[in-house]
């Protein structure tokens, strides 16, 4: 298996400040439960992280549930408000700061390999890439909502749902007020 922890010594090695965060904790575990895979970490005492066994005991356990990492991934800074922690409270934390606040430099590690302007171009082409797929995505969601609500007339707009649940309702407080009408006009027949 393929460990985590050289990617985010990586990201630790330019942030001063992200080792300083993690040395009062030298020598703690942090797990990482997906459900799916588990990462366990060990904080070294210079602050950068250490692949440890999987049955190594954890000073903290940083739960998160496989349908939540979508939400997850889309807002960084919300993304403890999706985990269940158990353990060291100090130590996630810890954790929670650095995951909102550690980025990858993808241009500065590119750079290194086919110069700064490529880089930067490349980058920039990356965000272009990635921005005009999430509008064709978004494009494509409403131009099939759009088809299936009014070519096909598989699904019905909530607005429709609502005012046939109105018209339900006042239909049905008629018939009430009818019946009792029928009953009143028995009443005085008989």
């Amino acid at each position: 298996m393929i460990s985590v922890a050289p990617f985010i010594n990586h990201l630790l090695a330019r942030e001063d400040w992200a080792l300083q965060q993690l040395l009062p904790h030298a020598g703690k575990v942090a797990c990482i439960d997906t459900q799916m895979l588990q990462i366990r970490l060990r904080i070294a005492v210079d602050g950068y992280l250490e692949a440890v066994a999987q049955d190594a005991l954890a000073d903290v356990t940083i739960r998160i549930q496989a349908s939540d990492v979508p939400l997850i991934l889309q807002n960084r800074e919300r993304a403890f408000s999706y985990v269940k922690i158990e353990g060291d409270a100090d130590l996630a934390n810890t954790i929670s700061r650095l995951s909102e606040h550690l980025r990858w430099d993808a241009e500065a590690d590119l750079s290194r390999v086919v110069g700064d302007i490529p880089a930067v171009h490349l980058v920039a082409g990356s965000k272009s890439l990635i921005a005009n797929v999430q509008q064709a995505h978004q494009r494509l969601q409403h131009n099939l909502a759009e088809y299936l609500t009014e070519e096909k007339s598989v699904l019905v707009r909530p607005q429709l749902t609502r005012q046939l649940a109105q018209q339900v309702q006042q239909t049905r407080d008629d018939v009430e007020r009818l019946m009792k009408r029928i009953e009143r006009l028995e009443r005085l027949r008989s």
